[in-house]
């Protein structure tokens, strides 16, 4: 009986993990690309108001 060659197995293996990950990272870049907003990813891209919007002006009164 032949020996198991356990290398192949855990290359296969990692393949298949690499090219599931790039597939999930085209996906969003093109839901990103088309205005989708995933769910499962935690930001929320449509309701970020960092550094795009002024201060309100409650916060700095002006003489």
């Amino acid at each position: 009986m032949a020996t198991p060659n356990y290398g192949f197995e855990k290359r296969q293996k990692e393949l298949a993990k690499k090219k599931k990950k790039e597939e999930k990272l085209k996906q969003k870049a093109a839901d990103k690309a088309a205005g989708i907003v995933s769910q499962d990813d935690g930001s929320d891209t449509d309701t970020d108001s960092e550094g795009d919007e002024a201060p309100p002006a409650s916060t700095t009164p002006q003489p």
